[in-house]
């Protein structure tokens, strides 16, 4: 009698972590995978736009996800529970990610004010500063490290 009631317990608290398991998908062109919650935390993988992802949990801003032999945290605004992609158009998948995010050429040639500067995003966009040297700014400036 008592391993009937342990396989049953077993199967009931399996079949409810099993259910908190829910397919998302990479919305951004590169993810990194962090080994634990944090922008410091080590990268244990990279995740391309696209890619199908198991999210295991949620923790703050970071969902625990897995695909094939990548696990580990990344940041739950870049992932979708829709499969993002561009049918009958030549797009890039940066293009789809921004959509996927609510931007489109569409919107931003609207906006028709001459004040706004559009490429001094695109600079700003292409400064790319390595992980030690953010690190170093934000010990030099006494800054939270965040979550």
């Amino acid at each position: 009698m008592k391993n009937i009631l342990f396989v049953f317990i077993f199967c009931f608290f399996a079949s409810f972590i099993h259910a908190q398991e829910r397919t998302m998908f990479v919305a951004v062109n590169s993810l990194e995978v962090k080994s634990s919650t944090g922008f410091f935390a080590n990268t244990t993988g990279v995740l391309d736009f696209g890619s199908q992802v198991v999210a295991l949990r949620e923790s703050g801003k970071w969902t625990e996800a897995r695909s094939g032999n990548i696990s580990g945290w990344v940041r739950s605004a870049s992932l979708s529970s829709r499969r993002i992609t561009g049918q009958g158009q030549s797009v890039t998948a940066g293009e789809i990610a921004l959509a996927g995010k609510g931007f489109v050429q569409q919107s931003e040639s609207q906006n028709t004010r001459s004040d706004l500067n559009f490429s001094a995003v695109d600079t700003v966009e292409n400064v790319n500063i390595t992980r030690d040297q953010l690190q170093r700014f934000v010990n030099e400036g006494r800054l939270s490290r965040g979550e």
